[in-house]
């Protein structure tokens, strides 16, 4: 017995044949698209289709039916034409999808932080109350495009990727044309259309390396929006999403700031966690950059190759350190009670570790954040006090202090992997596998977590790997995880950060080498 094929989606969901996520009181789609929501019907009729089902399996020849949107596991890539379009655009499928993977509701009571919460109004806005704006058309472009490549990985079409790289090619044109003029560059939708396109480059896994192209254009559109871009929800996501996006990459490739935009981390609300912690990671950041500076060569070097105050500096850099390491502490301790982690206890039987899971998969992603931050700051340290030891001949001294000991930073390291089953949706909150049949292979098994929440660790993972402190088995984990994320989720830089990390243990450990000169901007 099967469902006869009427879903219980709204009455306009269903006459243009795509997915309605059923929303009260009226649906996410007609809500993006501007039109009111019919409502829904509430009868289910079932009845025995198995001989329909056995002939339009043979007929398809294995196609999944209208509005499925998984991937297929033929080898053979279909043309386009054999996708079924009913009357909707692609672009109107791909842009569902991808506001449905990349952005998060904000009436949903259990989000405990937005995603982008206002891309899919400020998108109506932009496409019907100003269709002939310049910045306006350059948004629309932007959101096209990605996710036009967000569903191209998803189903595996290469002429929907062609069609993407056209609408990229217009927005940018449209981002340049805005960023000319100040009074076109401190608004949000330039700023909106900067943070797709970074998505875009993430997702297709094109970045100069690991530099991101877009990463001068964000320190220069945070310092022309200025405080002024925290005064509202809209523009304090636009800045949590650039700030991070920057600060990332000074962390994991030595690159100095070309604009200071601390001072405006420093405006923000520090009673909210996500602000709070990005705040302490910018004192990381600041706290890295002058580090590097006094980086040891190798370990044969000798009081005498060093300046004379350099004792002097370390030992502020080492007491900053401390102070970090104290604000990162009571970060974890302040709390409230439904963004503590859950330590779930799995079967003795099993000798698994136990699985750490939170009320939500937003909080999860925080917590990973926030761990790979104390992982930066114990390598940080650790580097310092090596330093410090060679700088006053006493070379014994650098293990004198228990938190820069691996033991330490595997702890985190841990409770990261410890925390992945539910970062990816495997399990659920109280430790039970959700994991759907999609894959009999876990490497292959397609996350059912939604792509902005684990968009969100991939940097994190890269630590994990890059900072050589991980066993055998954990580095199994992360790299299995990143594979999933970059194949069944699409996000190809996943992919490529799994491939760099082993490279980047040649370096001392916490410092990562430079690996390019400049990064190609935006202008």
């Amino acid at each position: 017995m099967v469902y006869c094929g009427r879903s219980r989606g709204c009455f306009l969901c269903r006459k243009r044949k795509i997915k309605c996520d059923e929303a009260l009181p009226e649906c996410g789609n007609c809500r993006v698209y501007g039109r009111p929501c019919p409502g829904y019907r509430v009868e289910s009729i079932f009845r025995n289709e198995t001989s329909k089902v056995e002939k339009l399996v043979k007929k398809t020849n294995g196609l999944p039916p209208d509005g499925y949107w998984g991937r297929r596991r033929d080898s053979n890539t279909p043309s386009l034409t054999l996708y079924p379009v009913a009357d909707s655009t692609w672009e109107e499928r791909a842009v569902c999808y991808f506001f449905d993977q990349y952005t998060s509701v904000e009436e949903d009571e259990n989000q405990a932080i937005s995603y982008l919460s206002f891309l899919p109004s400020l998108y109506a806005v932009c496409r019907d109350n100003e269709p002939d704006s310049p910045i306006s058309n350059s948004l629309r472009h932007a959101v096209d495009a990605t996710a036009l490549m967000a569903l191209t990985n998803d189903v595996n079409a290469p002429s929907l990727a062609l069609r993407a790289r056209e609408y990229y090619g217009r927005a940018l044109r449209g981002l340049r044309q805005a960023l000319a003029t100040q009074t076109q560059a401190v608004k949000d939708e330039t700023l909106t259309t900067m943070v797709l396109l970074a998505l875009f480059e993430d997702i297709t896994g094109e970045r100069n390396g690991l530099a991101s192209s877009h990463a001068a254009g964000f320190e220069l559109l945070m310092k022309l929006r200025g405080q002024g871009q925290l005064g509202h929800a809209q523009g304090r996501d636009l800045f949590h999403f650039a700030y991070t996006h920057t600060h990332v990459e000074i962390l994991a490739l030595r690159e100095r700031p070309r604009y200071d935009t601390d001072w405006i981390a420093e405006s923000l609300n520090g009673a909210d966690p996500v602000a709070r912690l990005i705040q302490v990671a910018s004192k990381i950041s600041q706290l890295f950059l002058a580090a590097s500076s006094f980086q040891a060569s190798d370990a044969t070097s000798t009081p005498t190759s060093f300046p004379p105050d350099t004792a002097s500096q370390l030992s502020l850099l080492l007491l900053t350190c401390h102070q970090i390491e104290l604000e990162l502490a009571s970060w974890s301790q302040d709390l409230p009670d439904s963004w503590l982690p859950l330590v779930i206890y799995t079967d003795k039987k099993t000798n698994r570790d136990p699985l750490i899971t939170y009320h939500h998969l937003s909080i999860a992603s925080v917590w990973t954040y926030y761990r790979a931050v104390r992982i930066i700051s114990h390598l940080i340290t650790a580097e310092l006090r090596r330093t410090l030891a060679l700088a006053i001949g006493d070379p014994n001294s650098f293990n004198d202090d228990p938190s820069t000991t691996p033991a330490t930073i595997q702890k985190h390291i841990a409770d990261i992997c410890r925390s992945i089953p539910f970062c990816v949706g495997d399990v659920d909150i109280m430790g039970n596998p959700t994991t759907s049949s999609f894959s009999s292979s876990a490497s292959e098994a397609k996350p059912r977590a939604r792509a902005f929440s684990v968009y969100s660790m991939i940097w994190p993972l890269w630590y994990i790997l890059s900072c050589g402190l991980a066993t055998p088995a954990q580095e199994e984990q992360v790299r299995t995880c990143l594979a999933r994320i970059g194949s069944n989720l699409g996000i190809r830089l996943a992919l490529i950060l799994a491939e760099n990390a082993e490279g980047q243990r040649k370096a001392p450990v916490g410092m990562a080498p430079p690996l390019r000169a400049e990064a190609q901007v935006v202008e």
